[in-house]
């Protein structure tokens, strides 16, 4: 993007003054609201983190099958894991270590630890209140728990239109922008690369932007059903390719686990910064885990949500489990991979004059593995942040829909994350990704409060769960109408009946 130095000069600024305002509702509100539901959901759930773990494998195994025509539960848990494992498992990592030092992969760790049962109370809820769209696929996400659940319309909508903004604008721009960042980093190191070809960073950089306008274009506008599609190869493929190049680094590099590991739990209390070109210190750990944290991995954040509630299940807490799994792949084993190459990389890496969040986990990958890895981390990069612009996409148009039932309105939000796509891959890193904070913050705490007051309702779904399980049934199915275990009869009639008719039903008038 060719600007003068002044205008660079109010960007800077203004990207200051916003991340000001972030980190001040980080450290006093989001941490102490996240961290806080969280706990309360383990203590209530009896640790449903661990009670639930091998019913989370197995249910992940199965989750391709009993979609009786719609969108299984496979489908959603991969659109969800397409937006959590993707840039802020690279980038976010990168810029957790970089501005909070080895001590934020620690707090990242407690806000996952906590977000597995946020997550999994969100999910189950989700799909408790989810309702019949006109083309017999399921809607639903905090919007439609906070009408349905807590009689409240006008925070529905609220929520609703900030999710909107948030996934349609604000999340899609920062996803293209860590493209745009790591292949203008990559291809940018010497003359021979194609950007000189391209006649310089600037030209290369608007070509980035037309690709990304294309390839986000041929998806989005096919529709949520196109996502699931995508999503359903894309997500998991990408995934596990970046694990298992880690994964390589990591065998190659375990006997330094144990020194890394130390070093993330003591800088997590260090009242000072480390030497060497991390940043540090006990706030700046806090704060920056936190943020990158709830980044990578939604728990709480109450856009996976939206996702879950497509999938047609027997049972509400079957997307919960597969929910809370997603977390824990996400953060306690992608994250935590990520922050070992970069951390035993050494300062000759993360020290080094120009590195940013764009490339410090290539650059380490590299570093480790060799130059060859250059390249195939770009691409990586490129499509991890992809499947997740396609799947902010689908969170915007399902809150879209709960505020208007307009076509014209869908549409509008397809053009805006397309346009959104273009505007990110232009705009300066550091004004995208603290406008990205404080949207993030205000979602997750109106959602965190929706959820606390449904929670009997996930408690009473949870409860039907355990009691058929007990009772020897392989695969619980739920049906709402005069169940015990429910605080009352749900206001939907999508539970009425068994799953393989959910599917066919026409929505209630």
């Amino acid at each position: 993007m060719i600007v003068s130095t002044e205008t660079l000069s109010l960007w800077d600024t203004l990207a200051a003054q916003i991340l000001t305002v972030a980190d001040w509702l980080t450290l006093h509100v989001t941490l102490w609201v996240l961290v806080g539901t969280g706990l309360f959901l383990t203590i209530a759930s009896r640790a449903l983190q661990i009670r639930y773990f091998p019913d989370m494998l197995r249910t992940v195994v199965g989750s391709r099958q009993d979609a009786h025509g719609g969108i299984s539960s496979f489908q959603a848990f991969t659109i969800s894991l397409a937006a959590r494992v993707g840039v802020g498992n690279v980038f976010g990592v990168a810029a957790a270590l970089l501005m909070g030092g080895p001590g934020a992969i620690f707090w990242m760790w407690v806000v996952a630890l906590v977000g597995m049962a946020t997550a999994f109370f969100e999910a189950t809820l989700a799909q408790i209140f989810k309702v019949r769209a006109a083309d017999a696929s399921f809607r639903g996400g905090p919007a439609y728990y906070i009408a349905l659940g807590m009689k409240n319309k006008v925070l529905a909508v609220i929520f609703a239109i900030i999710t909107v903004v948030t996934c349609a604008f604000v999340i899609t721009s920062v996803q293209s922008n860590a493209i745009a960042g790591t292949l203008l980093s990559v291809l940018g190191e010497n003359g021979s690369t194609p950007i000189a070809a391209l006649g310089g960073l600037a030209a290369a950089q608007i070509v980035i932007a037309a690709l990304l306008f294309v390839f986000s274009s041929m998806v989005i506008f096919g529709g949520i059903r196109a996502v699931a599609r995508v999503t359903e190869w894309m997500a998991p493929i990408m995934s596990l390719i970046y694990v298992v190049m880690v994964a390589v680094i990591v065998i190659i590099n375990i006997g330094d686990f144990g020194r890394v590991i130390y070093e993330i739990i003591r800088e997590a209390f260090a009242p000072a910064p480390i030497a060497g070109g991390l940043g540090g210190g006990i706030f700046a750990a806090i704060i920056n885990g936190t943020k990158r944290g709830l980044f990578s991995n939604e728990a709480g954040q109450g856009t996976a949500p939206n996702a879950a509630a497509t999938a047609t299940v027997n049972h509400p807490v079957q997307q919960g489990l597969l929910q809370s799994l997603g977390v824990f792949v996400d953060t306690i084993i992608v994250c935590t991979a990520t922050a070992f190459v970069i951390l035993i990389a050494g300062p000759q890496v993360w020290g080094a004059e120009g590195v940013n969040p764009a490339n410090l986990t290539t650059l380490a990958v590299s570093h480790e593995l060799g130059q060859w890895a250059v390249m195939p981390m770009a691409v990586l990069i490129f499509v991890l942040a992809y499947s997740s612009i396609i799947a902010a996409y689908v969170y915007s148009e399902t809150n879209m829909s709960f505020v208007t039932s307009s076509r014209i309105a869908v549409w509008v939000v397809r053009v805006i994350s397309v346009g959104s796509v273009v505007i990110g891959a232009l705009a300066t890193l550091d004004l995208v990704w603290n406008t990205v904070d404080i949207a993030m913050a205000v979602m997750t705490v109106t959602n965190l409060v929706a959820l606390l007051v449904l929670s009997k309702w996930g408690f009473g779904v949870m409860r039907d769960y355990d009691a058929q399980k007990r009772a020897g049934v392989a695969s619980p199915i739920f049906i709402s109408t005069g169940n015990k275990f429910l605080p009352g009869e749900l206001p939907t009639d999508v539970w009425e009946r068994a799953p393989e008719e959910q599917q066919t039903s026409a929505p209630r008038q």
